[in-house]
């Protein structure tokens, strides 16, 4: 007996493919949103395999510039009853290449909208800085990874050498700005107090300001008592100093009641 060849049962084709080409056999439609008659099917717009709706593809380009115009990432497919998102790879052949470009742009400013961000200050770069190292308002010097220029992470200006961010915002010329860049580069500490710029050439790291202030050279605060806590170093010198001060003052007692005590022994 021979074996009886059977033919490969057909499955049928997804529903979707079905109404899609159910729906491409057809002439004609109306369009949901501007409500006219399209007669040509290649007119009608496709949401890649994620819906089919009777849109035709000149009102879905302007659906998706308005949207874009409002910078939404996440556009949504505008049928009433469809919570599909438009995709862009999909809709890149049937848009402008700059209406594309911006589109991309918006997913990537959502993409990042919850980090620390902020744009080069410079006006020939504005390229997007993301700070990656977290530290929120402790960063200040950056450099752009663009133009490869300085700038201020907090103020969002050009980098202000010598100067706080507090004071980056005043207005300063040319020289005030070189002045800023010597500072910066001779590492010259400013007054907590007045300002000044003060130069230590060499000795103790607590300095005297012209105005009466003393401050720590190193962490650039104002002292008391000719100390400063930013060292641990700093921290023992003020012990073993009290610790003198303590012995100076109690030794004259100590010999005084050392004396009387080998008195009365003798007596």
């Amino acid at each position: 007996m021979g074996n009886a060849n059977q033919k490969p049962q057909q499955n049928d084709p997804h529903p979707d493919q079905q109404l899609e080409e159910q729906e491409s056999s057809s002439s004609t439609f109306t369009c949901e949103i501007c409500i006219e008659p399209v007669t040509l099917p290649n007119k009608k717009f496709k949401n890649s395999n994620r819906c089919v709706h009777p849109f035709c593809t000149d009102c879905m380009i302007k659906y998706i510039q308005v949207k874009l115009e409002d910078n939404v990432a996440d556009i949504k497919c505008p049928a009433l009853t469809c919570d599909h998102s438009l995709e862009p790879i999909s809709c890149r052949s049937k848009i402008a290449h700059q209406l594309f470009d911006k589109w991309c742009d918006v997913l990537c400013e959502s993409a990042v909208l919850g980090l620390d961000r902020v744009y080069c200050p410079y006006r020939d770069c504005s390229a997007l800085v993301i700070n990656e190292c977290g530290g929120g308002g402790n960063l200040n010097r950056c450099v752009c990874p663009n133009c490869k220029k300085l700038f201020c992470f907090r103020c969002k200006v050009p980098w202000h050498a010598g100067y706080r961010c507090e004071e980056s915002g005043e207005l300063r010329d040319q020289n005030d700005i070189a002045f800023g860049v010597l500072s910066e580069r001779k590492q010259w500490m400013r007054c907590p107090m007045c300002r000044h710029c003060v130069e230590l050439v060499k000795g103790c790291a607590i300095v005297r300001c012209r105005c009466g202030i003393e401050f720590c050279y190193k962490c650039g605060k104002k002292v008391d008592h000719h100390w400063c806590n930013c060292r641990r170093s700093s921290t023992i010198c003020m012990w073993v100093f009290h610790l003198c001060i303590v012995i100076l003052v109690i030794w004259p007692f100590f010999l005084l009641f050392t004396a009387i005590t080998r008195k009365n022994q003798q007596h």
